[in-house]
C-alpha cells in the first residue's frame, strides 16, 4: 500500500513537471525520423500479464522488424535524437505513465520483451511475482549494457546466456530484501549514474 502511494504520487508530479520536456523533445523526434513520438514495446508484467511499456522513440520506424530486439551501442536504426534521449536515459521517462496506471513500480525488477521471458526457468519466473520496475539494481549494475553487448560476437546467444541470467540474480535478490528504503537508495543511485561512470566494464 505505501509503495503503491508513493509511485503514485511521485509518477502523478513527475509526469506534470515533465510535460514541457516532452513538448520539447517531441518535435526533435519528430524531424529527426518519420513515426510516432511516443514507442509502446511489448513486455511481461507482474503475473505474467503483458503489457504496453511507454518510451520515447529513439529508433527508426519499425526498427523492430528490422533485426534483434536489443540494441547495442553502434546499432544503426537509433536515430541522431535517439542516441542523446539515451545517453541521458530521457527516453525512459514516459514509464511514468506506466507506473501512474499500476502497471510499474518506480523500483522493481526490469520488464523483459515476451520472447526472452520464455526463456525463464522457474526460479528466475519468481521476478513475475512483483510489479516491473523503471529502475533497480539489475539497471543501475548494467547502465552501459549497450557497451557491453557492442562487444558481443553473438548477441542474442550472449545476453541470454550471461547478461541476462546476471540481471535476473540482481532482481531476485532485491525481491527477497525490498523495502522503501531500499526503492530510495536506488533511486538515488540511479540519479547518480545517469550522470556517473558507467559501473559495468
Amino acid at each position: 500500500m505505501v509503495k503503491r502511494l508513493f509511485d503514485l504520487v511521485v509518477s502523478g508530479i513527475g509526469l506534470i513537471l515533465l510535460a514541457p520536456v516532452f513538448l520539447l523533445v517531441a518535435p526533435l523526434i519528430k524531424l529527426d525520423s518519420p513515426g510516432p513520438v511516443f514507442y509502446k514495446g511489448n513486455r511481461i508484467g507482474k503475473g505474467g500479464v503483458p503489457f504496453k511499456m511507454f518510451k520515447l522513440r529513439t529508433m527508426v520506424l519499425h526498427a523492430d522488424r528490422m533485426g534483434s530486439l536489443l540494441t547495442h551501442e553502434q546499432d544503426p536504426r537509433v536515430t541522431r535524437a535517439g542516441r542523446v534521449l539515451r545517453k541521458w536515459k530521457i527516453d525512459e521517462l514516459p514509464q511514468l505513465i506506466n507506473v501512474f496506471r499500476g502497471e510499474m513500480s518506480l523500483v522493481g525488477p526490469r520488464p523483459e520483451s515476451p520472447p526472452y521471458v520464455q526463456h525463464y526457468n522457474e526460479a528466475q519466473r519468481k521476478v513475475l511475482e512483483v510489479k516491473p520496475g523503471i529502475t533497480g539494481p539489475a539497471q543501475v549494475k548494467y547502465r552501459n549494457e549497450e557497451s557491453l553487448l557492442s562487444r558481443c560476437a553473438d548477441l542474442e546467444g550472449e545476453y541470454l546466456a550471461e547478461i541476462m541470467p546476471r540481471k535476473l540474480e540482481l532482481d531476485l535478490a532485491y525481491i527477497r530484501q525490498r523495502s522503501l528504503l531500499l526503492d530510495l537508495v536506488l533511486i538515488g543511485q540511479t540519479l547518480a549514474s545517469v550522470f556517473g561512470k558507467d559501473e559495468v566494464q
